[in-house]
């Protein structure tokens, strides 16, 4: 038998488990790794990246995007505390990935060595699997196992490998676990699923609050509301789940949600919450209001939120299948229909939005287009800040699109990773990021990754040159804007620089014109930097304590420079408010 190196051992083992991509940085404690890597790019291509956040951010967003593990790479010491950030959007967003982690040699350790840090001290919170490798003889076992971890617990692996280790030798032959994994679900109780028949029959209005808990049952949850007259709402990272232009949809809810989905929170009987731990209680029907239903796989998340009338601790498509099995429950049409013309209004006002024709660019009507122009399958990378607000508002994203975001975390600079995972792992398809200037100058550099790869994206850059969404946050909780201005970067020119196209607009028309002309390259990435309106993305239900902090910053604005300040036009306020 010959021998094999532990970091082939290893490689073999990702590649078992069909991983196809690692993102990382090479250096000099996992070099050994990123040899073997390269011995098998046939089966697993190394993505060099230009800083390792963007690295763990990337693996997440992959693992977002598929259900698969996504895998990240990186030296030890500063390269793997640049990991963190990544690591955690992974551990809140509940997805699989495994983080591979250089260390000084095994003769070296814990002697106060140059860039040695304690990993796993470090990553001990962020990882549901968390291991140092002591020995050759166990590394590609300990690998396998750290995978089947992550995939059961949704969650973080975390190896620290010293330097020495993979460059050792084994005469043997590891079989990776990979082909005999699978992960069993609870079994469903028919007492449970009749009783909450008896509360869907019984109910008067019915509200649906969809999480991504749902996000493999969309066929199966449509039938159940469609048959039953059910309205519904969906959280932001499970936006696409059911297609947004469905009748029944009442948009999201919450500060980025629609009016209408407030309104029925608040008017419900029911709540059913399918795969969802929605932590925002002001927007969820009041205590004691309303019974609930609640399907989740986890049992923890059961009753955490909302009292729960029955809990069911199952699988989101085996509870509805089992659901829908039993015919129609309820054909009272009476609340989804009044849901519906509250909805109608809605869009009316959305459509004003839409509409409107402004220099610089109205970011409403500008998503609204990216939106009408989108293709049937393209793939969004959404950051975090004001993009977050106006494509929660004005994106209508299908069932066979993707949508990604930092949800639960919510990291500026997550939109460039996602989109180079996007556009990585479906290659056929057009990947779009909306960033906010703020967050793509977090991680800007890797612009020239994308180029580097050839990834043919569209970077939308929403330039009002400060911190928006900060801006509206400081003014609801009552307080003066201070240092949210950003100073002006051309990041046309910069994305010039870098390799890629750079087009610079400031009107809606050349936006238009821009993005068009995007759709049409396909060999390099294109950044569209659109001077854009300071418009205020004011919450779709402005609740009191909102209405009060804004009262309280127009009092210290006027108190402190003598004149009123400028304001969101007065109509919204009022439809948003009443």
């Amino acid at each position: 038998m010959t021998s094999k190196k532990g970091s082939d051992l290893l490689v073999s083992v990702l590649t078992d488990w069909g991983i196809k991509e690692v993102y990382g940085l090479p250096g000099d404690s996992v070099d050994t790794t990123v040899d073997a890597l390269r011995r098998q790019k046939d089966k697993i291509k190394f993505i060099q990246v230009r800083h390792e956040e963007v690295a763990s951010l990337a693996a997440s967003a992959s693992a977002k995007y598929t259900g698969k593990i996504g895998v990240c790479l990186s030296i030890g010491g500063p390269g793997a505390i640049h990991l963190l950030n990544g690591l955690y959007d992974a551990k809140m967003d509940h997805v699989p990935v495994l983080a591979l982690l250089g260390q000084v040699t095994s003769q070296s350790l814990n002697e106060g060595y140059f860039q040695e840090v304690n990993t796993p001290k470090l990553f001990d919170d962020v990882a549901v699997f968390n291991r140092t490798i002591s020995s050759v003889d166990n590394l590609a076992e300990i690998v396998d196992q750290a995978i089947r971890s992550a995939y059961e617990n949704k969650g973080v692996a975390v190896l620290t490998i010293p330097d020495d280790i993979p460059d050792q030798e084994l005469k043997t032959i590891y079989h990776s676990s990979a082909k005999a994994f699978s992960l069993a679900k609870p079994s469903i109780n028919e007492e449970q699923i009749n009783k909450a028949s008896e509360l869907i029959k019984n109910s008067q209005k019915p509200i649906a609050l969809i999480g991504l808990g749902a996000k493999e049952s969309g066929e199966e949850v449509t039938s159940f509301l469609e048959k039953n007259n059910i309205p519904f709402v969906q959280t932001l990272p499970a936006k696409g789940t059911i297609s947004d232009d469905h009748p029944n949809s009442l948009g999201n809810v919450g500060k980025l949600g629609t009016k209408p989905a407030y309104e029925a929170m608040k008017n419900a009987d029911l709540l059913i919450l399918l795969g969802s731990n929605y932590p925002y209680l002001p927007y969820l029907p009041n205590k004691g209001q309303a019974k609930c239903i609640q399907v989740d796989l986890k049992a923890e998340n059961l009753g955490k939120r909302y009292s729960v009338t029955t809990a069911i601790q199952a699988d989101v498509y085996d509870v509805v299948h089992a659901l829908n099995k039993k015919g129609v429950l309820r054909d009272n049409k009476s609340f989804l229909q009044a849901c519906q013309k509250n909805m109608d209004n809605w869009n009316k006002w959305m459509q004003e939005k839409r509409e409107l024709d402004t220099t610089p660019i109205s970011p409403e009507s500008m998503v609204a287009y990216i939106d009408q122009t989108a293709p049937d399958d393209l793939v969004y990378s959404i950051d975090v800040g004001t993009s977050t607000s106006w494509a929660a508002r004005f994106l209508h994203v299908k069932r066979n699109q993707k949508f990604a975001i930092s949800a639960w975390l919510g990291t500026m600079g997550c939109g460039l990773p996602g989109a180079i995972a996007g556009q990585i792992v479906f290659p056929k398809r057009r990947v779009l990021s909306l960033i906010g200037d703020g967050a793509f100058s977090m991680v800007m550099q890797d612009f020239v990754t994308a180029v580097k790869y050839k990834l043919p994206i569209i970077f939308v850059i929403i330039n009002n040159q400060k911190l928006a969404f900060i801006e509206y946050e400081q003014q609801s909780a009552g307080q003066l804007n201070y240092e949210i201005n950003l100073a002006d970067i051309d990041f046309g020119k910069f994305a010039q620089a870098a390799g890629g196209i750079g087009i610079t607009v400031k009107s809606n028309d050349k936006f238009k014109e821009a993005l068009d002309q995007a759709y049409q390259t396909k060999d390099k990435p294109v950044l569209i930097n659109a001077y854009v309106e300071d418009n205020a993305p004011l919450p779709g239900k402005i609740v009191l304590d909102e209405a009060k902090g804004f009262a309280k910053f127009g009092q210290e604005y006027l108190e402190n420079y003598w004149k009123i300040p400028e304001l969101p036009p007065f109509k919204d306020i009022l439809r948003q408010f009443f």
